[in-house]
């Protein structure tokens, strides 16, 4: 579950509270956030819901991330948006992070964004840092490609957990650059973000390719496009978590069904040819 959006949910912290309550029920308890979310309110927004349930920290796992440096009042430093991986700044932004949501560790910690000036030296002292310190239990990656991905864990003790990379029947270059192929090989999550492309795919006319595709498919299995979407993800042998970003339980609970459909073979091909515009070779 993403709450990135959650500053335009008009929620107030109870009510998110309660979403997430509902969500747990539907078994999904990881929430996926990022210190620059909503400009750098959303891990505040998201601590304040979970204050008005005792324990439910507890029955939560949390993801964050760090690396980017948007330009904000809230971070009047910043003169220009920029990346910052050095250990320094992954462990302040661990620390706001921590202090933000009232929590005390992170179950996983992404870096961002590739940066062009890492030093994974660096990253891995800071990650060495915060694991001795218990501020985190897991590590990995966003938005990373396999070459970017063996630098940093060529420098590492521990597997990195998770690649989070932009992923959807309208963006589908992880499929080819070899992201996924990595993430088999060593076995690491894959979550993609975007998974409904941005909210395209649902509004993808019926007389274009894609759109004729799911709503032939759709009659067949009694599924929305965006079940369609994610159950296209879901199908994949990387075993590929999608992130879900909608503040609205309904359609929460509408995604999580497409679990429950089965996507055979020819069909997972007929919507990936449909979304490409071309056969594969």
């Amino acid at each position: 579950m993403g709450i990135w959006r959650i500053g335009d949910w008009g929620m107030r912290p109870a009510e998110v509270a309660d979403l997430v309550e509902a969500c747990l029920e539907l078994g999904i308890d990881t929430f996926d956030l990022a210190d620059i979310y909503h400009d750098y309110q959303c891990e505040a927004m998201f601590g304040a819901a979970l204050k008005t349930v005792p324990g439910l920290r507890s029955r939560i796992r949390v993801i964050s991330k760090c690396g980017i440096a948007l330009r904000s009042a809230h971070r009047p430093a910043h003169r220009v948006k920029h990346y910052d991986t050095g250990t320094a700044h992954i462990l302040a932004s661990v620390d706001n992070s921590l202090s933000a949501m009232g929590v005390e560790k992170l179950d996983l910690l992404l870096l961002h964004r590739p940066d062009p000036l890492m030093d994974a030296d660096e990253v891995a002292a800071a990650f060495a840092q915060l694991k001795q310190s218990g501020k985190v239990v897991r590590f990995g990656v966003s938005n990373f490609l396999p070459r970017q991905f063996e630098l940093l864990q060529s420098r590492l003790e521990e597997p990195l957990a998770a690649n989070q990379v932009q992923l959807s029947l309208l963006h589908t270059d992880a499929l080819f650059d070899g992201t996924l192929d990595q993430c088999q090989q060593r076995r690491v999550m894959p979550q993609a973000w975007s998974p409904l492309g941005g909210g395209r795919l649902a509004a993808a006319p019926a007389s274009s390719g894609l759109g004729a595709v799911l709503a032939r498919l759709g009659a067949e299995l009694n599924a929305s496009p965006e079940q369609l979407a994610i159950a296209w993800l879901l199908r994949h042998p990387a075993g590929i978590h999608p992130v879900i970003g909608s503040g609205k339980l309904d359609r929460i609970k509408q995604l999580q069904a497409a679990q429950a459909l089965d996507l055979d073979r020819q069909a997972w091909f007929e919507l990936l040819e449909a979304a490409s515009g071309h056969e594969v070779p």
